[in-house]
């Protein structure tokens, strides 16, 4: 397994790996799957400033990413960013996602312009609440029923990690 910088070729394969789990999964609350044109501009977005995009690419493809964005759009929050990370189903539980996770995390302490990096995970997904504890990330508290998807009402797990 390669992990490098996300690629535009690598787009329709990310698309497909978001896509899915907006429409099976609990990790996004998003309902409508989107668009290519929608995934370029997120795409855009990455890989610039304290921004970036990176992948898992098994087999000459991405099987996953993971990717540090802004957390919130007021200034004051700009050394402050939220971890995201998505693995294709076909490629689940082999340990890609704790890669991501270690490579983007030290992508992160190398830069002077990130602080803290923040990962919002959905209740209930204890394998993701492991790996981010493994991690060093702390819990900084639940947010109780803030969501509702496939007819369940849904908590969010706040965690942080300070570099």
């Amino acid at each position: 397994m390669n992990i490098r910088t996300a690629k535009e070729k690598d787009m329709p394969q990310l698309l497909n790996i978001y896509n899915y789990e907006v429409e099976h999964g609990l990790a996004t609350f998003d309902f409508t799957p989107k668009s290519m044109e929608e995934r370029m501009v997120w795409f855009r977005e990455h890989n610039v400033s304290n921004h970036p995009l990176i992948v898992a690419e098994e087999d000459g493809k991405a099987v996953g990413y993971a990717s540090l964005s802004p957390y919130r759009p007021k200034e004051a929050y700009k050394e402050t960013v939220e971890l995201s990370i998505y693995i294709d189903k076909d490629y689940r539980r082999k340990g890609i996602a704790g890669k991501l996770a270690k490579v983007i995390l030290d992508m992160a302490r190398e830069r002077e312009d990130i602080h803290t990096v923040i990962s919002v995970i959905t209740g209930g997904n204890e394998a993701s609440v492991k790996l981010h504890e493994q991690l060093g990330f702390i819990h900084c508290g639940t947010i109780r029923e803030v969501g509702k998807k496939f007819g369940q009402i849904l908590d969010i797990e706040n965690y942080q990690i300070i570099l």
